[in-house]
C-alpha cells in the first residue's frame, strides 16, 4: 500500500507513479463508473486525468472525456488493468482542447483496487472546490503537526460493499473520525459502538459495510472517537442526518460515496513557534556558528516549550567574495544550492590524522568562543575542512548509491552550480560576464567540466560532494522534526542575484537591466536597493512558470511552511534604474504610468520636463545638506543652471553611481557628507520617466518629503500634484496589480502543500488583502507596524489566517525597539499597557512577559517571537548589550550578518525555569490544544 508520501500530485516535474520501479505485481482487473454532478457551459467538457494509461497518466489532454444527457449529470465507465494497489485521479473542465478549469487538487483522490479478480465498482463524487481550512490540508498540519501513523492495511471487500469517504484533517492522533447511524454495523446510534474509519489516505477517511446486510434508508453522522477511551466524545456540526436512500443495482461490487466533508465544534487550532537564523544557533558541536545538526536540538527546546514551529531564514549559497559580505542570506548564488557554511564536520566522518584532528578542535574551540559570527575566518577554517575530508571520503561517497540516487534526481541544477562554483573560485569573481571562458553559458561545457574523466573533476566533484552532504544532514534534521510534530518553516526570498547561477543559465527569465527593491518605508528613508534583476514574469507565464514550481518543489523536501520573502512582488515590484544607489528614483513594474496630456488635463498640473523630471539644486538649500563644504561642492561638483541662484550637476556626477564609484574607499565624515548631499541632490525631482515607455511618467515616490515639492512649487501645484500622487499610488492599480497576482500565485501554491505565510509588510496596495484572503495565504501582523492608521495594532483584531510577532530579523528586538524611541515607548506603555507613565528606559522582564502574552493570546494562526524576544522574559539570561541582539539593518547595504546565541542550546535545554514558564505561557493560551 502506497503511503502519503510516495503518491503523485501531479506536477509536472513528478514522475506519474506508474511508472516508479516497483516490484513485479500480478495484473488486476477493474470496471469503474465514475459519477460527477458539476454544470458546464456549452462546448465545455468534463475529463478524468490520473496516473494511468487508461487516465492519461495525469495528462487533460490525452484523459479521457465524461458523457453527460444535461450538462450537469456526467458518468464515464472505464475498463482498468494495472499492478497498483492504488491510484489517485481527479476532474477537470476541457474546452476546445484547452484545460479550463481543474478542481481543487491540494490531495488527490485515492482508488484502491485491492482484489486480484474483476471489480465493477461506480463512484460518487462531487467537485473539490477549495476548503475555507485549506491550511490544514497543508503537509504542515497532515505530514507534521497533526501527522498520523498511517495504517497499511485494505479495506475489506464484501460481496457487495458500500465504501464512505470523508475528508477531516483537523484531528490528532489521540482521535479518529468515526460513524454512527440506524444501522448494526454502525453501532445503532451507540457512541461506544461507532465504526472507526481507517485513516490510510489521511486526511481522507474511509470505512466500508457490508451491503447486503444494510436495511435501507441509511442515516448516519460523523463523530470524533476517542482512540484512548474507546468511545465518541463529539457529534459532526450538521443538523440533520446524513442519508443514503438508494444503492447501485446488482452487479455493481462496489458502491463509493466520496467527498464528504466533517466540521466539528473545537477550539481554534492556534501555535506558537520560535523564529532564528541556522547560522545563529550555538552548541557545543558546531563550528563557529550554528549548523543543519544543530537544528535538532533546537527542536528538543520546541518539543520542551510545547512551541509547534521554527522559522529559518533561506539557507542558500551566496559565496560571491568569499568575504563578509556573502555573509547576507538573501544574495544566493543558487535557488536550490545549500549553503556549506551550513555543514557540521562532526557529521561528515574523522580525519585519520590525529594531528589534524587537534587541530581543528582547537580552531573549533577558538570560533565557538567568540560572541559573534566570524563568517570569513568561520569560512575559511570550514573549506580546509572540507577539502581534507573529501580527499579521504570522497571517491567513496561519490560512488555510493545514496549518492548516485541525489545525483541522478538533482544533476539539472547541480551540474550548472558545480560549473559556476569552480570557475568563480578560478577566476575570483562571481560575476560571470568578466571570465574569460564561459562568461555566457555552455550545457555542453559543464557537462564535461563534471564528467569523471575531466582534468579538473576533482575541483568540481568537490561541490557535488558538499551539496550532497548538506542534502543529507538537512534531511536528517527535516525527518527528525517531523517526528517530534514540529513544522520547520523556511524562506523563499523574492530576488536572485545578478551574479548567480540561474542568472547565468536562464537569463531569459530576467530583466538584467533593472534593479529589485522596496520604496521606503520605516527600515529606509531613501528605500532599498537590493540590485537583484527583476523577473521577466511574461517569459515565466508561457512554460506555466515551470521555473517557480521546480524551485518550491526542492523546497517542499525540507519544509512544510514557508515566508515569501516580500510577497508584493507578485502583485509588483520596485524597479529601480541601474545608474542609482538609493531606492527613491524607482517605479512600480508593471504599473500603468501617467501620460503628459492625463497629468495636465485630469489632475491640473502643468508639465514640465526641464522643472520635473531633472534635479532641482538652488541656493537656498545647498547649506542645509553641505554646511562648510558648500563652496567645495559648487566648485567641484555643480554648474551653473539657467535661472537665477540654481544649479546643475556635472556631467561626471550627474548619477548616484557616477557619485558612488568617485568617491569609493573614503570613509571621512566631510567625504561622507558630500557624497550623501549630491546622492539627495540627484534624487530632488518630482517625475521619473518611463523605463519601458518613454513618453510616460511616475510621481517620484514620497517626492513630497523633498526640496523641489516643498520649495519649487506653488501652493496650487502642490495640491495638484496632492491629488494625482494619491490617486497613483493608492487607487490607480488595484485592479491591475491584482489581476497581476492572481496570474501567478495560484498557480504557485497549488505546486506543493506547504503551508504558506506571506511578508507583506511596507506600502500595501488595497489589494494585497483580498488576494492573500482569497487564497488563504497568512498574513505577517506586527503591533509596532500597523496596517492601519493607527500608531500601533490591536492585537486582538489580528486576522486568523495570520503569524503575529513582536519583531523580525529586519527590525530591533523587542528590548531594542523599547529603547529607540522613548515617547513613543511612553505611549505604548501607558495606551497598550495601561500602565501609568513613566515607561522604564530599560524595558524588564515582568514587561517582555506581558506583552509576549499578549501576542500569544491573539487571535492569529501562529505567533512566532524571534529567539532573542523569548528570552527577553528571562533577565538572568538574556543578552546584556541590547544592541549585539539584531540580526539586520536594512537601511544599511553592508550589513554583517553575525548574530549568534550566547548561550548554547545544551545549557538552554536545561534552563528548566525558563522553559517551564514559556510552556505554562504557550498552554495558557490555548496554543497547545490536544485536537
Amino acid at each position: 500500500m502506497l503511503c502519503t508520501k510516495e503518491i503523485c500530485f501531479f506536477l509536472a516535474v513528478v514522475v506519474p507513479l506508474h511508472r516508479l520501479k516497483s516490484k513485479k505485481r500480478k495484473l488486476k482487473n477493474m470496471r469503474i463508473t465514475f459519477h460527477m454532478e458539476y454544470h458546464t457551459q456549452w462546448g465545455e467538457e468534463l475529463r478524468i486525468a490520473g496516473n494511468l494509461p487508461e487516465l492519461g497518466d495525469g495528462n487533460f489532454a490525452n484523459a479521457p472525456a465524461m458523457h453527460t444527457e444535461d450538462g450537469n449529470r456526467w458518468e464515464l465507465t472505464l475498463d482498468i488493468q494495472t499492478n497498483q494497489n492504488v491510484f489517485t485521479y481527479r476532474y477537470g473542465v476541457v474546452r476546445d482542447g484547452k484545460t479550463s478549469c481543474i478542481e481543487w487538487d491540494l490531495f488527490p483522490r485515492y482508488m484502491e483496487v485491492a482484489r486480484d479478480e474483476q471489480l465493477h465498482c461506480q463512484t460518487y463524487d462531487q467537485w473539490k472546490m477549495v476548503s475555507g481550512q485549506q491550511y490544514f490540508y497543508s503537509s504542515a498540519f497532515t505530514d507534521c503537526l497533526l501527522a498520523r501513523e498511517k495504517s497499511t492495511r485494505h479495506a475489506t471487500l464484501y460481496r457487495k460493499t458500500l465504501m464512505m469517504k470523508a475528508h477531516f484533517p483537523r484531528l490528532s492522533k489521540e482521535f479518529s473520525l468515526a460513524i454512527t447511524g440506524n444501522q448494526p454495523q454502525l453501532g445503532n446510534w451507540d457512541l461506544k459502538e461507532p465504526l472507526v474509519m481507517s485513516d490510510t489516505h489521511f486526511p481522507e477517511w474511509q470505512a466500508t459495510l457490508d451491503a447486503d446486510a444494510l436495511t435501507l434508508p441509511l442515516e448516519y453522522k460523523f463523530v470524533l472517537y476517542d482512540n484512548k477511551k474507546k468511545e465518541a466524545v463529539s457529534w459532526e456540526l450538521a443538523t440533520n442526518n446524513r442519508r443514503i436512500d438508494s444503492l447501485s443495482p446488482e452487479g455493481i461490487d462496489l458502491d463509493i460515496h466520496a467527498d464528504q466533508y466533517v466540521y466539528f465544534d473545537q477550539p481554534t487550532w492556534r501555535g506558537a513557534g520560535v523564529a532564528i537564523p541556522v547560522f545563529s544557533l550555538r552548541s557545543q558541536e558546531s563550528f563557529g556558528c550554528g549548523d543543519f545538526h544543530d537544528l535538532h536540538r533546537l527542536v528538543d527546546w520546541a518539543v520542551k516549550t510545547h512551541q509547534k514551529l521554527i522559522q529559518i531564514l533561506p539557507i542558500y549559497d551566496t559565496t560571491q567574495s568569499h568575504g563578509f559580505t556573502d555573509s547576507y542570506p538573501y544574495n544566493s548564488i543558487s535557488i536550490y544550492a545549500l549553503h556549506p557554511l551550513y555543514l557540521n564536520p562532526g557529521e561528515m566522518g574523522t580525519l585519520r590524522s590525529k594531528k589534524r584532528r587537534e587541530y581543528y578542535e582547537k580552531k573549533q574551540e577558538e570560533l565557538n568562543a567568540m560572541p559573534a559570527m566570524d563568517y570569513v575566518q568561520t569560512m575559511e577554517t570550514k573549506w580546509e575542512f572540507f577539502r581534507e575530508i573529501f580527499a579521504q571520503e570522497g571517491k567513496k561517497v561519490l560512488k555510493s548509491p545514496a549518492f548516485k540516487e541525489f545525483y541522478a534526481e538533482n544533476r539539472e541544477w547541480l551540474i550548472p552550480y558545480a560549473a559556476f562554483s569552480y570557475l568563480r573560485d578560478k577566476y575570483c569573481t562571481a560575476h560571470f560576464p568578466d571570465w574569460p571562458e564561459m562568461a555566457v553559458y555552455q550545457a555542453e561545457e559543464a557537462e564535461k567540466l563534471c564528467s569523471p574523466d575531466h582534468e579538473h573533476y576533482n575541483e568540481t566533484s568537490l561541490y557535488l560532494y558538499l551539496q550532497y552532504e548538506l542534502h543529507r544532514q538537512l534531511s536528517e534534521a527535516t525527518r527528525y522534526a517531523r517526528q517530534q510534530g514540529v513544522a520547520l518553516k523556511g524562506d523563499i526570498p523574492i530576488g536572485i542575484s545578478r551574479d548567480s547561477v540561474e542568472a547565468w543559465t536562464e537569463p531569459h527569465y530576467f530583466n538584467m537591466n533593472g534593479q529589485a527593491g522596496a520604496p521606503p518605508d520605516d527600515f529606509a528613508e531613501n528605500g532599498q536597493n537590493w540590485s537583484f534583476p527583476t523577473y521577466n514574469w511574461h517569459t515565466m507565464a508561457a512554460d506555466g512558470y515551470q521555473w517557480w514550481r521546480k524551485r518550491f518543489a526542492k523546497m517542499a523536501q525540507y519544509f512544510d511552511a514557508y515566508r515569501i520573502d516580500h510577497i508584493l512582488g507578485f502583485f509588483r515590484i520596485w524597479e529601480i534604474p541601474t545608474h542609482s544607489v538609493h531606492g527613491l528614483l524607482g517605479q512600480f513594474s508593471p504599473a500603468q504610468p501617467l501620460t503628459r496630456e492625463e497629468i495636465e488635463q485630469r489632475f491640473g498640473l502643468p508639465f514640465n520636463e526641464e522643472r520635473f523630471l531633472y534635479p532641482y539644486i538652488h541656493e537656498d538649500f545647498l547649506q542645509e545638506l553641505f554646511g562648510e563644504q558648500t563652496e567645495k561642492v559648487k566648485q567641484g561638483y555643480l554648474t551653473a543652471g539657467t535661472s537665477e541662484k540654481t544649479y546643475c550637476l556635472r556631467p561626471e556626477f550627474d548619477t548616484q553611481r557616477k557619485v558612488e564609484a568617485h568617491f569609493a574607499g573614503q570613509e571621512e565624515a566631510d567625504t561622507l557628507r558630500i557624497r550623501d548631499g549630491l546622492y539627495a541632490l540627484i534624487s530632488n525631482v518630482l517625475f521619473v520617466r518611463d523605463h519601458r515607455e518613454s513618453n510616460k511618467f511616475h510621481p517620484r515616490i514620497c517626492a513630497y518629503k523633498d526640496r523641489l515639492y516643498q520649495r519649487g512649487l506653488t501652493q496650487g501645484e502642490r495640491a495638484a500634484f496632492d491629488n494625482l500622487y494619491n490617486d497613483f499610488y493608492h487607487h490607480r492599480h488595484n485592479i491591475f496589480w491584482q489581476e497581476q497576482a492572481m496570474q501567478k500565485l495560484p498557480t504557485l501554491l497549488q505546486a506543493t502543500r506547504m503551508l504558506v505565510c506571506g511578508e507583506d509588510l511596507g506600502m500595501i496596495p488595497a489589494c494585497v488583502p483580498t488576494v492573500m484572503n482569497n487564497l488563504q495565504i497568512l498574513s505577517l501582523e506586527i503591533q509596532r507596524m500597523p496596517k492601519g492608521f493607527t500608531e500601533f495594532g490591536e492585537l486582538s483584531q489580528n486576522p486568523y489566517r495570520s503569524v503575529c510577532t513582536p519583531s523580525t530579523h529586519d527590525m530591533s528586538t523587542l528590548r531594542g525597539w523599547w529603547k529607540e524611541n522613548p515617547k513613543q515607548t511612553e505611549r505604548y506603555y501607558t495606551q497598550v499597557l495601561h500602565h501609568s507613565a513613566p515607561a522604564p528606559y530599560e524595558v524588564d522582564g515582568t514587561i517582555c512577559e506581558e506583552i509576549i502574552c499578549a501576542h500569544l493570546n491573539c487571535p492569529s494562526m501562529l505567533t512566532i517571537l524571534p529567539w532573542q524576544d523569548w528570552l527577553s522574559m528571562d533577565e538572568k539570561r538574556r543578552l546584556t548589550d541590547t544592541e549585539a541582539e539584531r540580526i539586520n539593518v536594512p537601511a544599511n547595504p553592508k550589513n554583517y550578518w553575525r548574530y549568534r546565541m550566547h548561550i548554547p542550546l545544551e545549557e538552554l535545554l536545561e534552563a528548566d525555569d525558563l522553559n517551564e514558564r514559556i510552556a505554562d505561557l504557550i498552554d495558557q493560551s490555548g496554543r497547545n490544544e490536544r485536537f
